[in-house]
């Protein structure tokens, strides 16, 4: 048992180490997007219905972090002041499908061709959610899944910077690369235990034999029988799993060394947005009619973008036929070109923290870490505290500060 636990941390944190630099450069190219493209020019933009605040949420979402919590938050935002229920859904379809950090950290571990197969299938969702969406939620399901969305809490939104400043001025601006800095960290601070946890069931899970996944995967069957139950078993592993986000493409990289097709590692990774704790949320945000409707819409819709992926990259030669061993997923530790990139991002992550550290304050409210220049300061009891928005500084000033809240 000891050498099983050994063996599992080992291989959770080589895969680590394989994907770190990719990691680091992913969530700093979403900070710098998220730092300058103001949140209030998006609302405005994806309000009201139609093509074209579909196209611009699938813009947007592509641009913006790929925390699976933050889209579905920001999608609620969206979805109060007055977007469709399909800019929203297509909203958290890109951010979670379509940001370069998945992309990146898919390459790394799966290849290009999934790479690839995660952003045509990102896009194939939209639509498919798109063209379906009236067939589980009527126009007036939607308008009272919006009055409940109105009467829940407002959430966190956290302020964008260098909004009137040059591509020049940004570059060469503290301020606003303060701004990125703290928008990386977070984005880590989202997403650390949902990654931390990916590794981990990727460690583990590869000790598991072959054995394993054949109970799992029919492995003697026509093709067609074998795709249907490949699309629909991935999806039920990643709700299960509870992981979601850049987490699920660790163990999706030891599901297909496994045996799972291609078709089921792409369903896989699409579910992200149906894992348990994120249905509950759905149903806080939306009520309980909607939520089910909704998860049951990405369910349906996951199957069948998985599905045209598959058959469009197989009329193409594009599936890989070649598995990774355990050994070629892990990797290991070495003098190579991995060595140098993860000493390059291990040194921009450590820039990125300490500006932080040196400009910024964390909101005793929700423990989000803001800039104290551009936070919303309240004094208190002889201390001067720090928000990221009014929705935590007017909480504090109803009900005091929480348990355990720090004071800057």
């Amino acid at each position: 048992m000891l050498t099983t636990l050994g063996d599992g941390l080992k291989d959770a944190f080589l895969m680590a180490w394989t994907v770190w630099w990719a990691l680091v450069l992913g969530f700093a190219i979403s900070a710098i997007v998220q730092a300058w493209v103001p949140r209030e020019r998006i609302e405005r933009a994806l309000g009201g219905s139609g093509a074209r605040p579909i196209t611009l949420a699938t813009g947007l979402g592509a641009a913006s972090s790929s925390c699976s919590y933050a889209a579905i938050a920001i999608a609620k935002s969206l979805f109060q002041k007055g977007s469709s229920a399909a800019s929203a859904l297509a909203f958290q379809f890109a951010s979670t499908n379509l940001v370069v950090e998945l992309g990146v950290v898919i390459w790394v571990l799966l290849g290009w061709q999934f790479t690839l197969a995660e952003f045509v299938g990102g896009l194939i969702l939209i639509v498919v959610m798109t063209v379906l969406l009236r067939l589980f939620a009527s126009k007036r399901l939607e308008e009272e899944a919006r009055e409940h969305a109105q009467q829940a809490d407002t959430g966190h939104q956290h302020h964008s910077a260098g909004a009137h400043m040059t591509i020049r001025a940004r570059l060469t601006s503290l301020s606003a690369w303060s701004d990125v800095a703290h928008n990386f960290r977070n984005d880590w601070s989202m997403l650390y235990k949902e990654i931390t946890l990916g590794f981990l069931l990727a460690g583990f899970v590869g000790q598991l034999g072959n054995g394993f996944f054949n109970v799992l995967f029919i492995a003697h069957a026509p093709p067609g029988v074998k795709l249907i139950e490949n699309v629909l078993v991935g999806p039920l592993i990643a709700v299960l799993s509870f992981v979601c986000s850049v987490g699920n493409v660790p163990l999706a990289a030891v599901l297909w060394s496994g045996g799972i097709g291609f078709a089921g590692v792409i369903s896989f990774i699409f579910a992200d947005l149906i894992v348990l704790p994120i249905i509950l949320i759905y149903r806080k945000y939306y009520g309980t009619r909607f939520a089910l409707r909704i998860v049951a819409l990405m369910f349906v819709t996951i199957v069948l973008a998985a599905l045209i992926v598959d058959g469009l990259f197989s009329a193409a030669g594009l599936i890989p036929h070649v598995r990774p061993s355990r050994a070629d997923i892990f990797g290991q530790v070495k003098v190579d070109y991995k060595l140098l990139t993860n000493i390059l991002g291990l040194a921009i992550f450590a820039s990125l923290f300490a500006i932080t550290m040196r400009r910024g304050a964390t909101d005793p409210m929700c423990g989000m870490k803001v800039e104290k220049a551009k936070a919303i300061r309240v004094d208190m009891d002889g201390h001067t505290l720090y928000f990221c928005s009014d929705h935590c500084a007017t909480a504090v000033r109803r009900s005091g500060l929480p348990p355990g809240a720090v004071r800057t």
